[in-house]
């Protein structure tokens, strides 16, 4: 009598994290290519389906993902505690200066998205073979971005078309296409990835990294994305000044800037392709009374004088008021879809662009928008807007930023925050953040 086999079941598949991180790469990509789908005929709205899908596929993360370790935890916690304490900070300068429910609430989540990314990247439970499917189709979103770059200069030749009501090069913005500041966001991104690929995908055969490296920054020359490269460099050198207490390193990273400062002024000075960057280089724009400095602090001078008591310095104008994304062009943009919504403008966001405008140099380069980062938040959301969101940045570079790639990327949304409103742009936020998230569990694997 024959023994009876007894079939072998195959080995369960982890359905709850292969759903979310499916889940979360659909989230990913809602911030990451609307422009484009808009581009090709989708309606509006597109640009804001993000909003929704990134902290619902955040709850149903935290909801359903298990084996969660301590050090897990330990970061949700903190970051939602963070998220909490914004929330408020948003809500009561919506009430105190009479903004609409939906500008605290697009406010809100322009700021906050990366965060709220963070916080599912983190909840995934650690698999290598998860993460490796999951770095392998982010990576594929950053291939098609930089594809699609080359695409629209050589093929689509969208460089020519002179209905767009843009420079030539700013046509030229792969996803982001299309956008008044997607040649920036787009090189912003490109150059990320390809340092990414350069120094940390020892995944791919070095020639593959190679190429998309140099992808990456021929990026940054057809889109004229000048601003990028100022970012990196000043991201870079403040990452060498945290390094002077180890001198190994320190000694790595002056010779390698040192290296690499020789070759761009060679460019700038030797290649045609480099001359756009010799609009910075007068150094009377840079005095007391230079234009450069004048333009830059039109916010900090006008926004003041809108303060009607002492509680406008601590919560600001209201969200969406001033000069952030939102009520930079983003209000303006949008209006008749937001209109129904109850969006409010303040008077304080026409007034620094009317100031601004006076200056010659404004429209030369948007390194010199007074349109940033940094002063949205304080404009919007006073002191204790700044502070929260400071602390919110605190708590990434403390808990998930382990390696010096992860600080460099924190440090360069730091800079970028000090020229234009990029710290408000999904796209370009979600990249970031993936990319240490995707550092974090990497790191994580490893150790276990």
């Amino acid at each position: 009598m024959k023994p009876v086999r007894k079939k072998q079941s195959k080995p369960k598949k982890e359905k709850g994290y292969v759903s979310n991180s499916t889940l979360l790469l659909l989230a990913f990509g809602s911030a990451f290519f609307p422009r484009c789908l808009e581009a090709v005929g989708f309606p509006s709205p597109i640009n804001f389906v993000h909003f929704f899908m990134i902290p619902a596929s955040c709850l149903v993360i935290l909801l359903t993902s298990r084996n969660q370790t301590r050090k897990q935890v330990v970061i949700v916690e903190n970051l939602l505690i963070g998220l909490l304490i914004f929330a408020i900070i948003v809500i009561a300068s919506a009430f105190y200066n009479e903004a609409g429910l939906i500008n605290a609430f697009l406010s809100y989540m322009l700021l906050t998205e990366p965060f709220i990314f963070l916080i599912a990247m983190v909840s995934l439970p650690l698999s290598k073979e998860s993460f490796q499917r999951f770095r392998k189709w982010l990576v594929s979103f950053f291939y098609f971005h930089l594809l699609l770059v080359y695409l629209q200069k050589y093929i689509l030749r969208v460089d020519t078309w002179g209905h767009l009501g843009l420079a030539p090069p700013d046509r030229i913005q792969g996803v982001f296409f299309l956008s008044g500041s997607g040649h920036v966001v787009g090189a912003s991104v490109s150059l990320t990835f390809a340092l990414y690929c350069l120094f940390l995908s020892k995944f791919l055969p070095f020639w593959l990294r190679l190429i998309i490296a140099i992808a990456g920054f021929g990026n940054i020359i057809l889109a004229d994305a000048k601003q990028v490269i100022l970012v990196f460099m000043v991201a870079g050198l403040l990452l060498f000044l945290l390094k002077l207490q180890d001198p190994i390193l320190l000694i790595k990273y002056l010779t390698g800037g040192l290296f690499f400062g020789y070759i761009f002024l060679w460019c700038v000075n030797n290649i045609p392709a480099f001359d756009a960057y010799t609009t910075w280089s007068d150094p009377e724009l840079y005095g007391p009374n230079g234009q450069a400095t004048l333009v830059k602090t039109t916010a900090l001078r006008v926004i003041p004088r809108h303060y009607e008591s002492a509680l406008n310095f601590w919560l600001g104008l209201g969200p969406g008021h001033t000069v952030g994304r939102l009520g930079g062009w983003m209000v303006h943009q949008y209006r008749s879809l937001l209109d129904p919504f109850g969006v409010t403008i303040h008077q304080a966001s026409f007034d620094v662009w009317r100031e601004a405008s006076s200056f010659y140099i404004m429209s030369r380069s948007s390194m010199f928008s007074p349109l940033f980062g940094w002063a949205g938040i304080w404009g919007d959301l006073g002191v204790f807007g700044l502070a929260s969101y400071l602390y919110l940045a605190w708590l990434v570079w403390h808990y998930l930023c382990l390696e010096d790639f992860s600080r460099f990327l924190l440090l360069t949304v730091f800079v970028f925050g000090l020229i234009m409103s990029q710290m408000e742009e999904p796209g370009y936020m979600l990249s970031v953040t993936a990319l240490i998230g995707l550092q974090w569990q990497k790191n994580q694997w490893m150790r276990s």
